[in-house]
């Protein structure tokens, strides 16, 4: 059976309609539904443009992806032409979520946009996560410490830049910078642009325009790939009390 009659089934029954429903909707036949549900025929181009506007799905996908692994039809666009795929399960309806490899992590600029790309990432089950799509990003150097490099962030996808929580953690993708872990803050009088900082107060904050904002993943949790010794654990202990109290270190030193 050829992705498209597999498709057309599934999705219909995601949307709990019968043959003769889902036939009326589109102006066909019942007869026409099943002729394709059942791989006796093909939908025309025309046809194909209907399927593509009532679960406002691309062709292309809607022609090459055999879509039965998603249990929901959550297609996300993203500007005119992004669509991000819905959650995917498995054998036991488990949501997954997809793993991006260090070593592609640079990769994911040029192949974020790419259906095929995105299948191709090796997924993972984490049963604690919240509803929503996930992904999970691998952390290069130390400007977000605690966080240390090698570990991974497990993110929910952003669909508005609207929705983003002042002050809050988030996976950033952008045209110039490719992917950057920060904490995002919304300046004052400014509906343009981003300030992204660092925890580490090494790394200066730097603004970014909401235009070169390609996805935006808000953090749910930390895998860390590696142990902490003693001491990173008091350090981190005394960064994070004082980012909690919003008391920058210089400060601290000033009143020494």
């Amino acid at each position: 059976m050829k992705p498209i009659q597999a498709n057309i089934k599934h999705l219909r029954a995601l949307k709990k309609l019968s043959q003769e429903r889902f036939a009326d909707d589109l102006g066909w036949t019942r007869s026409v539904v099943g002729s394709y549900e059942e791989g006796r025929s093909e939908p025309p181009i025309e046809r194909l443009i209907d399927l593509s506007n009532y679960f406002d799905i691309p062709i292309d996908i809607l022609v090459r992806k055999d879509l039965r692994k998603a249990k929901d039809t959550s297609f996300i666009e993203v500007g005119n032409k992004r669509v991000l795929f819905p959650v995917t399960v498995n054998e036991d309806n488990e949501d997954l979520i997809e793993i991006i490899p260090a070593k592609a992590s640079a990769g994911y600029l040029s192949g974020y946009d790419d259906p095929e790309y995105i299948e191709q990432l090796q997924k993972i089950k984490l049963p604690f996560l919240p509803t929503g799509t996930h992904r999970a990003f691998p952390i290069k150097g130390d400007s977000m410490l605690p966080v240390k490099d090698g570990a991974f962030i497990v993110a929910k996808f952003v669909e508005q830049l609207s929705d983003v929580k002042n002050g809050r953690t988030y996976i950033v993708l952008t045209k110039d910078d490719g992917l950057v872990y920060k904490r995002i803050y919304t300046p004052d009088n400014d509906n343009e642009n981003l300030l992204l900082s660092s925890d580490n107060k090494a790394y200066q904050p730097y603004v970014v325009p909401k235009a070169n904002v390609l996805e935006l993943w808000e953090f749910t949790c930390c895998i860390n790939t590696q142990e902490y010794d003693e001491k990173e654990l008091k350090l981190s202990s005394i960064m994070s009390m004082f980012q909690e109290l919003k008391v920058e270190l210089e400060a601290v030193k000033r009143m020494a």
